[in-house]
């Protein structure tokens, strides 16, 4: 169960429109959306100021250093963002078999952006913070109607938005339209009590999962939050609500079997998108993640900070998982729980800051602790202040979003 403080702004859960204002002007646009401008605005400030000192940095330094200068000039289409760009563009083809760890959804979508007259590297950085919007306003509905709390539902927006990680969400990168799909899929799965219609909506819920996990291969473990709702629902659902159910819960990995089967056409090989990303220079093979967070903090020691740097954050994740097990619903706890595991089960933990942003739901438990208007500012500062650290590092080359 949910618990909201004192100082919460408690509201009876439902849709944005139990506000019975008179709507004027900006007051027209739903709540969801005037709240999700701020943070969104404020994030985009911040990465685009830390990619214009960038510019200034390798302007007047002129560093030695090979690809720092091309990584800043790449700007938001550098890093995987290039990669997304190039797939749109030509294809997976001639790029070899590293382009498939890039799953085909962003691609496709860009593609289709692009065909309207804009360029491919103009139609990502669209994709993806048009993405990022909606996900905001998106997540500002979800958490709202969890937990009653225009509140909760304003800190979870803002933490989503300035997580030091979340810089990505302003590139051409993967994880803003992820998270559409993962948060639509969660607001088919939980619809409010309020609604005349208070079952889940399965056959939307498998749609977005299905294509989640085209956009990530982190989006099939949204079969578990799918489960835990068909498992909670099934002794009150009709035989077709549960034939529904059951789709919904295989759609993700019948999403993962469409990119898969590509793969053994393309390039005869079923594995090959996972094993290329399962390569050392990447994710990793399987590893015991205590050994790789041993191996990690000892980067103090060896003056190895950047690699360091991924402890605290991996221990902060584990203490809001903790959170969410205690305060939300079993499906958040799942699905954050299996992105966690995923993102410390490799042999490194690179990237782990950007694979915990799809893990949503440790954002709604870091907005339940910050219930005191003095830490909450704190703490924003705090993340402001690491967006800005995480994406200068990104753009110079120096840390690996």
């Amino acid at each position: 169960m949910v618990q909201v403080t004192e100082t919460d702004t408690v509201a009876p859960p439902g849709p944005d429109s139990l506000d019975t204002a008179a709507p004027r002007g900006w007051n027209r646009l739903p709540l969801c959306v005037r709240e999700a401008v701020l943070p969104y605005v404020v994030a985009r400030v911040v990465v685009l100021s830390a990619l214009g000192l960038a510019h200034f940095i390798v302007d007047r330094t002129h560093p030695a250093t090979v690809g720092v200068a091309a990584r800043v000039h790449a700007g938001l289409l550098g890093w995987d963002a290039g990669w997304y760009e190039t797939i749109a563009r030509v294809g997976y083809g001639p790029l070899g078999r590293q382009s498939l760890r890039f799953f085909p959804a962003v691609p496709v979508l860009t593609h289709g952006l692009a065909w309207l007259g804009l360029g491919d590297g103009p139609a990502l950085v669209l994709l993806a913070n048009a993405a990022a919007f909606a996900a905001t306003a998106m997540l500002y509905v979800l958490v709202r109607r969890e937990t009653g709390s225009k509140d909760v539902a304003r800190r979870a927006v803002w933490v989503l938005s300035l997580v030091p990680a979340a810089f990505v969400l302003v590139m051409g990168y993967a994880e803003a339209v992820l998270l559409v799909f993962a948060v639509g899929c969660f607001l088919a799965l939980r619809p409010p009590t309020t609604s005349a219609h208070t079952r889940p909506h399965f056959a939307v819920a498998g749609l977005l999962a299905f294509a989640a996990a085209l956009t990530r291969p982190v989006g099939v473990l949204l079969f578990l939050a799918v489960a835990s709702e068909v498992v909670r629902w099934w002794q009150r659902l009709g035989r077709n609500e549960r034939a529904a159910g059951l789709a919904a819960v295989a759609a993700p990995f019948v999403g993962l079997l469409v990119f898969l089967g590509w793969s053994k056409h393309t390039v005869n090989d079923w594995w090959a998108p996972l094993r290329v990303q399962l390569q050392n220079s990447h994710h990793g093979g399987l590893a015991d993640p205590f050994v790789t967070l041993y191996d990690d903090a000892k980067g103090l020691v060896h003056h190895h900070v950047g690699t360091a740097l991924h402890v605290p954050w991996v221990l902060l994740a584990l203490a809001m998982l903790i959170v969410c097990w205690r305060r939300l619903p079993a499906p958040y706890t799942l699905f954050a729980a299996a992105a966690l595991a995923v993102a410390v089960s490799g042999a490194n933990l690179d990237s782990f800051e950007r694979y915990a942003l799809s893990a949503f739901p440790l954002s709604i438990a870091a907005a339940l602790l910050l219930a005191q208007s003095q830490v909450e500012r704190l703490v924003l500062t705090l993340l402001s202040a690491g967006l800005a650290g995480y994406a200068l590092l990104a753009f110079l080359n120096l840390s690996v979003p």
